[in-house]
């Protein structure tokens, strides 16, 4: 009769409860149960999709300047001699360059992060042409020389900048408005590009 009267008792160990709790949101996307652990989730993929979008179109363009460097021919050699006063020295070329990949990494992340590339194509079109351009520039201009194609290129790629602004804009304005130093670089090296065709 005194072991009618009994239950049994059912004990939880608060470890292994914890640990499955916490292996059932970590399998779910989510660590914690509230909106704070959430954020944080999803802040932790925003700057890692954000170092991805800035350091790729940023080693693209170091690795042009390289490429640019080793096939180095005289266009320094003849440039210094009949140098206008304007006229940017080479380190301040090699340092602008990295600079407007930069800008232009994160002006693609914010459009890539409000959904811009989905909603419109052309606006990854115009990016990767931007990309392509910028890494064409160092190595054809200071390592082959080729001075009339680098025109060419640079006029291309203030093109495609302000594509890129005008598209990136209609999606982020602070996107649009962080093209605007690029642009306005891309113009004054193809100015820099004219000077090297006639030197």
């Amino acid at each position: 009769m005194a072991s009618n009267d009994l239950k049994q008792r059912v004990t939880h160990d608060p470890v292994t409860t914890t640990t499955t709790t916490l292996n059932d949101k970590k399998r779910t996307g989510v660590i914690g149960g509230n909106r704070r652990d959430k954020r944080m989730v999803m802040a932790k993929r925003g700057l890692r999709s954000l170092a991805i979008a800035v350091s790729l179109p940023l080693s693209l363009t170091l690795l042009s300047m390289y490429l640019g460097s080793s096939l180095h021919t005289t266009t320094d050699d003849a440039v210094s001699s009949t140098k206008p006063f304007w006229f940017p020295p080479s380190w301040v070329l090699h340092l602008m360059c990295p600079a407007s990949s930069f800008l232009m990494g994160i002006s693609a992340w914010m459009v890539w992060a409000d959904g811009g590339f989905h909603r419109n194509p052309v606006a990854l079109l115009l990016y990767v042409a931007q990309i392509l351009l910028t890494v064409l520039w160092d190595p054809l201009v200071f390592g082959l020389g080729a001075t009339r194609v680098g025109l060419m290129v640079c006029l291309g790629l203030s093109a495609a900048l302000f594509g890129c602004m005008r598209v990136f804009g209609q999606v982020n304005p602070v996107a649009g408005d962080l093209i605007k130093p690029c642009f306005a670089w891309s113009a004054f090296l193809s100015i820099v590009n004219l000077k090297l065709l006639y030197v």
